[in-house]
């Protein structure tokens, strides 16, 4: 039972440490996210409440850039459902390696569920012996990343107005920077790379002739159907 606990302390550590550098480059975003907020007539409370429930960022700065007073709710709803959809790809993606544990697990699993925690920990048991999902691991590189978000999102609410704009300084490419390094640690090779190509190509013509958030929902279903139909024929 000692040992037992002891290695899966040792997974969660292990993913905890493991999400650092995506941690550190959270901060201005979620700095940037608390201040506009904020700028939007948003209350700090309503904005931790907000990120601390829905643990998405493209979501919610939807939410916050269409926020009125008093809101549109079906509204935010249904933008917030929309940019969120490729979570029901996710979600499905780690169903086989939930199945058998607890349910309160699942959902635990399922709640801090972001790209980054899902990607490092598909990529991890990529790189694994025995190719096997670590469950703890996740749940440690998840943790870090949700509590990172939240504390620092109501830091940016709080200061908003103090720091201004830092997007003057660069630091929106922090996040395309930490994609594109999740992406090379998931490559395997130009053949299997295609879906995502095709996802990237549909979901830029998407977001140059709709409007909102469509091009979310179009990349992620234009990328499935590619690789259902390479899956079929191969």
């Amino acid at each position: 039972m000692v040992s037992r606990f002891l290695s899966t302390h040792k997974e969660f550590i292990r993913g905890l440490v493991a999400a650092i550098p995506i941690m550190i480059s959270f901060i201005p975003f979620s700095l940037v996210l608390g201040a506009q907020a904020i700028q939007r007539g948003m209350a700090t409370g309503e904005i931790s409440l907000m990120v601390a429930m829905n643990f998405a960022g493209g979501s919610e700065f939807v939410a916050v850039n269409l926020w009125t007073s008093p809101p549109h709710l079906l509204l935010l709803a249904f933008m917030t459902l929309l940019v969120n959809s490729r979570h029901i790809l996710m979600g499905a993606a780690l169903t086989p390696y939930l199945q058998g544990l607890p349910k309160k697990k699942v959902l635990l699993a399922l709640f801090f569920m972001c790209d980054e925690s899902w990607a490092m920990s598909f990529a991890d048991a990529k790189k694994s012996t025995n190719q096997r999902f670590n469950y703890h691991y996740y749940i440690g590189a998840s943790l870090g990343l949700y509590l990172t978000w939240v504390i620092f999102t109501t830091i940016g609410a709080l200061v908003g107005p103090l720091i201004g704009d830092v997007t003057h300084y660069g630091f929106d490419m922090a996040f395309v920077a930490v994609f594109l390094v999740l992406l090379k640690g998931m490559w395997k090779g130009v053949v299997a790379a295609i879906p995502w190509l095709v996802s990237l190509i549909v979901a830029v013509v998407s977001y140059l002739i709709l409007p909102g958030a469509w091009y979310v929902l179009c990349g992620a279903i234009a990328g499935l159907i590619v690789a259902f139909i390479m899956a079929h024929y191969d």
